[in-house]
């Protein structure tokens, strides 16, 4: 995606209300803010990285909340295979 609208990301969550749309971003960049990773590629300002999660579906109404547990998730059995031993 060369260019992301607001057109993009309101297709994408189904809501035509921009308000709505802003609060989505503005609950997602806070999440970046306290170290949660961008799920989409690129080398944007937080909020163009925010608004391509957005788009491509990545981040929504029903996922938003649940997004940090799964990244803790992941952290947890990553530590888990590095902490165990290798058996040969």
């Amino acid at each position: 995606m060369a260019r992301i609208t607001c057109e993009d990301c309101l297709e994408e969550i189904g809501d035509d209300n921009r308000f709505n749309l802003i609060h989505l971003a503005v609950k997602r960049v806070k999440q970046h803010r306290q170290g949660e990773p961008f799920l989409a590629e690129g080398k944007n300002k937080e909020i163009v990285m925010t608004l391509r999660e957005i788009a491509k579906g990545k981040v929504s109404f029903n996922n938003i909340d649940e997004l940090p547990d799964q990244f803790e998730d992941l952290d947890d059995e990553t530590a888990g295979a590095e902490d165990s031993p290798v058996v040969s």
